[in-house]
Order: C-alpha cells, then structure tokens, then sequence
C-alpha cells in the first residue's frame, strides 16, 4: 500500500523558505514526507535537477519561489516561470504526469499559504499513487544543465 509519498520541495532562500518557517514557527503542521531544500533562488533551478529528483526516488517535486516582482536577484522567478513551462512540457516525454510536479509564490509572511499547498500537493501525490519509474540514461552533458 502506498501511504506516505516522498515529495521533494526546492525553497526560495529568499521567500518560499521563509515561508517553511513562518508556518514551522506558528506551529501549523504539513506533512512530515515533504523534504525541504533551500535553494538560493529559484532562478537557480533548471529541468535537470527536477528529472534528477524523479529519478532518485521522489514521487513528487515541488517548487516555491518569490513572487513576481519581489525576487532578491531581480529576475530570478521570471528565469523559473519560463523553465517551469518547458518542466510540465517535458515529464510526459519521461512518462510523468503534469500532477506531480508543482510550483507556487510563496512569500516569507505566507506561512498559511505553505503549509495549505504542502497538504494539497501531498494529497494529489498520494491519489496518484508511487511513480513507476523508467527513465532513459541521461549523459553527463545533457542539453537541460
């Protein structure tokens, strides 16, 4: 039986994190499964690191970043708009549902935001059950770094 999926979250050092921890601070729980990795941007996120992340075992990826027009680097959230874009064109290619990969702004003070979308996205995971994975060798050298 598929009870607690591993869902990998990239964080905004910035906002998204912030945002972990405003919801850790004011005791608002999400599930314990979702793993929390900060990031420095999400500008600094490309479509390999998300593939990597399938590949290594997670059965869902998530994504937080600065809201338009708030990102610390300037433009980083608008570089990760456009990469998410070709992410969801590219998992079908690698037969992973769109479903399993999320993205959402989420500032430092939406600590409600986070833990609502953690809850939700954790539930989506587990409707869909564990990923079957069988992906193609990809060479050190990929077009996506």
């Amino acid at each position: 039986m598929f009870s607690e999926p591993k869902i990998l979250g990239f964080c905004c050092n910035w906002c998204c994190y912030g945002g972990a921890d405003t919801a850790g601070t004011a005791r608002m729980q999400y599930p314990p499964n979702v793993r929390v990795l900060r990031v420095m941007c999400s500008g600094r996120i490309n479509p390999a690191m998300v593939l990597k992340a399938f590949k290594e075992g997670a059965d869902g990826v998530f994504v937080g970043g600065c809201h338009m027009g708030d990102c610390h680097y300037d433009a980083g959230n608008y570089k990760w708009n456009r990469r998410a874009k070709l992410i969801e064109d590219l998992l079908p290619e690698f037969g992973i549902p769109k479903k399993r990969f999320r993205f959402e702004w989420i500032s430092a003070s939406e600590g409600e935001k986070f833990q609502k979308t953690m809850e939700e996205f954790t539930d989506t995971i587990k409707s869909l059950g564990p990923l079957h994975r069988s992906f193609p060798k990809m060479s050190k050298k990929s077009p996506m770094c």
